[in-house]
């Protein structure tokens, strides 16, 4: 079997001795080339390059940056295989996640362990009895996402954090919480909810402060808490959808208490939940911050969401 590792040297949880080791095990099982993210974006281009050279297996070190990359390269390839008919996921390589980075959600819903060693023993064990998992993904656009989008204050919170690490500050739960707070009380316009969901042959969902999107539960981890806005979200259904109609103190405030003590039990008139979706769209009134995996990709004022089955073949 050939195999990829794509490596990001910036990754938070690991040493250059560690990576050492992950190689070595790795080469124990297959026929290894390794590689390292220059940029940003280059997994992509080293993952898709790898899947129309015919590698079998791609295998990520980083955190869901590297993994969101790398699965979009494998989803765009152009390999041997791609004009045989049946899912995607038995027309690409399969994909491995050694957990790199400081949350790793991606590698986490899918039950691997937290620790780097440990996730390789399962990786190496599953290449070894021929065990994977077939997943499926959210597409935003053009772009894939693994468990997680969203347009408005979820992303503007992702923004913030991402400013306040160019600026050497490291990224910990309470920068979140901050840039959360900071975000409502200065970002958003509270009073004009921008956002709108359409959905084929329903009522439109309109003045929404924040759509949130899932493609897998949780939504998030705070530390080793999970965070479920939908707890049935999963690899195996559609796209999961939770939006809040209006961002005013009092109901925003109880929404976000009942995420910290009863996570999943989201309720009331502010609260928009929507199940197993296929397709729907949002539109913005005027431009809204937008993230895909926890990677803030800029201002949109229009995605198009579909739920793509049977994607991608992941050994977990």
């Amino acid at each position: 079997m050939r195999a990829l590792l794509v490596v990001n040297p910036r990754a938070t949880t690991t040493s250059e001795r560690s990576r050492d080791v992950l190689v070595r095990a790795l080469r124990s099982a297959v026929d290894l080339t390794v590689k390292y993210t220059e940029r940003r974006g280059h997994a992509r281009t080293l993952a898709r390059d790898a899947a129309e050279s015919g590698v079998d297996l791609v295998v990520t070190l980083g955190g869901d940056g590297t993994v969101n990359e790398a699965v979009n390269g494998l989803m765009t390839a152009s390999t041997p295989l791609a004009e045989l008919s049946g899912p995607s996921a038995y027309r690409l390589p399969a994909l491995a996640v050694v957990p790199g980075g400081s949350t790793n959600v991606f590698a986490r819903a899918l039950g691997m362990p937290r620790d780097w060693v440990d996730g390789t023993s399962v990786i190496l064990d599953g290449i070894r009895d021929g065990r994977h998992r077939v997943i499926g993904l959210g597409r935003a656009d053009d772009r894939y996402f693994t468990f997680t989008a969203g347009l408005g204050w979820d992303a503007a919170t992702i923004r913030g954090v991402e400013r306040a690490r160019l600026r050497g500050r490291t990224s910990t739960p309470g920068l979140y919480v901050r840039s959360m707070a900071g975000q409502f009380f200065t970002g958003l316009d509270r009073k004009n909810p921008p956002l709108t969901l359409d959905r084929p042959g329903e009522e439109s969902e309109t003045s929404l402060g924040t759509v949130m999107v899932q493609n897998t539960a949780p939504w998030t981890y705070v530390g080793d808490r999970a965070i479920d806005l939908n707890p049935d979200a999963s690899f195996d259904l559609g796209l999961d959808v939770t939006a809040l109609r209006r961002l005013n103190l009092p109901g925003t405030a109880r929404t976000v208490t009942q995420l910290a003590w009863r996570s999943g039990d989201l309720h009331g008139k502010q609260v928009l939940r929507l199940h197993d979706i296929a397709e729907f769209t949002v539109v913005a009134s005027r431009p809204q911050a937008f993230q895909l995996d926890g990677d803030y990709l800029g201002e949109r004022q229009k995605v198009h969401f579909v739920s793509v089955p049977s994607a991608l073949r992941v050994i977990c």
